[in-house]
């Protein structure tokens, strides 16, 4: 691959901290984000979308130096040990509320939230150091695909800096259908719908209205309910393809808990 600086990167982040864990379920996961960050320039600075935060408007961490947040339960106690040092960057922060505005986006700064796992969990693999500069953006929880997809708009500039914007969600993210036995009908939603994300971002077919149009229209795909019976994790992607509003340069298709899932970069 290039070493071309990327613009975006979607990631599936998995099952809260089980990546860090050691689980079986997971280590083409953590193999394939290892992948991800040797083959790519290191960023100078990293804006991260995490489904696990939503608000009204998109708002922005600006702390110096932000705690983390360990947003899940019933883990073992080391899960609550773990630490990600990476320092805030209040100016990157104050930028991107900047640029949402100047597309007409009100937006908000945050000094005091933490990070929470959909970011400390896959950076801690990619990037275990800590030591670049992140802020973490929230989603917002209208839900709504195009209000997301601008989002990404909003911040395409941020590449000449050299800041990398990744989503950190999940392709898959149907918790019940994890704990509970494959079918056949299964199997196939999950597999038509991931194969239709790897059709939507890779295919050079479609122009960029046509693929905004798919995205937007995602939830009228077959198994697409299924997969996702709340859009959350999958917003992070419409974030990505604002940024890049390109056909992705690289797909990444893994298995995670047994369950087919996608990582995009552009």
């Amino acid at each position: 691959m290039t070493k071309q600086s990327p613009k975006a990167l979607f990631l599936s982040h998995g099952g809260g901290p089980l990546p860090l864990l050691g689980d079986p379920g997971h280590r083409e996961m953590v193999s394939c984000l290892k992948q991800i960050a040797s083959q790519i320039p290191r960023p100078a600075a990293i804006v991260i979308v995490s489904a696990h935060w939503e608000e009204s408007l998109p708002t922005i961490t600006a702390g110096e130096q932000p705690p983390l947040i360990y947003d899940y339960h019933g883990f073992p106690e080391e899960s609550y040990q773990i630490q990600y040092p990476c320092p805030g960057k209040p100016v990157l922060a104050h930028e991107v509320a900047e640029l949402l505005q100047q597309s007409n986006i009100e937006a908000r700064l945050d000094e005091i939230r933490g990070f929470d796992h959909g970011m400390f969990v896959p950076l801690k693999i990619m990037y275990p150091e800590a030591d670049i500069p992140c802020v973490q953006l929230s989603i917002v929880n209208s839900l709504e695909p195009q209000q997301h997809i601008q989002m990404g708009q909003a911040l395409q500039s941020l590449h000449q800096q050299k800041v990398l914007v990744i989503g950190s969600g999940f392709s898959f993210h149907n918790l019940d259908a994890f704990f509970s036995a494959e079918t056949p009908e299964s199997q196939k939603m999950n597999q038509s719908f991931e194969e239709w994300l790897v059709e939507t971002f890779c295919s050079t077919d479609y122009s960029e209205t046509e693929r905004m149009q798919r995205l937007t229209a995602w939830a009228d795909v077959y198994g697409a309910r299924f997969c996702h019976p709340r859009e959350e994790h999958l917003l992070p992607l419409h974030v990505c393809y604002g940024v890049a509003q390109a056909p992705c340069s690289a797909v990444y298709e893994i298995q995670i808990l047994n369950k087919k899932a996608s990582m995009f970069l552009w």
